[in-house]
């Protein structure tokens, strides 16, 4: 496949570009500070030519209020994507929308870090968005609660929209695994128009 990726340079889109490329497809790796530059506002010049978009990008970091600008980062994606004519979308998501309880986000908990908090609202507001799309195969992946850089094994289970947690209560996942399922997701086209969870 040829594939699209913007974030290409932070910690989970390099690990999806090494996965992708590992396994023979083609990718285009963007991001607004990397070697090959590419903005996700513009993704009705640049997906042209791909059979999907894969988007990693997170919602700003720089103390502003980061709802705004994630949206209209998606929805430019979105509408680029319809433009250009490329039907599949993956998404690298939060795990502060996933369900704790009945109807209780992680992100609404109480001990819900503060320092998230912005960032996993706006991870929220656009999986919402995107479940109001029903002209494009789009599938957004949650990682665990807790997501970082460790070892490629190749293993990973994969839920809905409830929080994965193993036997002692820990909701992990390494960014090689995760990367290892976005890939898995991209090749199988298992779950289109729906929410994914990654953990161990």
């Amino acid at each position: 496949m040829r594939i699209l990726l913007f974030g290409a340079t932070g910690m989970i889109g390099q690990r999806i570009a090494a996965e992708l490329t590992a396994r023979g497809h083609e990718v285009t790796g963007l991001s607004r500070s990397g070697p090959v530059k590419g903005d996700i506002r513009d993704t009705a010049t640049l997906a042209p030519g791909h059979d999907a978009v894969v988007s990693a990008i997170a919602p700003p970091r720089d103390g502003t209020e980061p709802e705004a600008p994630f949206l209209a980062a998606n929805r430019a994606l979105i509408e680029g994507a319809r433009a250009a004519g490329v039907r599949r979308l993956v998404v690298v998501g939060g795990a502060g929308s996933l369900q704790v309880a009945p109807g209780v986000d992680l992100v609404d908990t109480p001990g819900f870090p503060e320092i998230y908090k912005k960032e996993s609202l706006a991870a929220r507001s656009a999986l919402r968005l995107f479940r109001e799309v029903d002209d494009l195969d789009w599938t957004y992946v949650s990682p665990a609660a807790e997501i970082a850089p460790g070892e490629r094994t190749g293993r990973y289970r994969l839920g809905g929209d409830e929080l994965l947690t193993d036997a002692e209560g820990r909701s992990f996942v390494s960014a090689e695994d995760y990367a290892v399922a976005v890939a898995d997701e991209l090749e199988k086209g298992a779950h289109p128009r729906r929410r994914v969870t990654v953990a161990y």
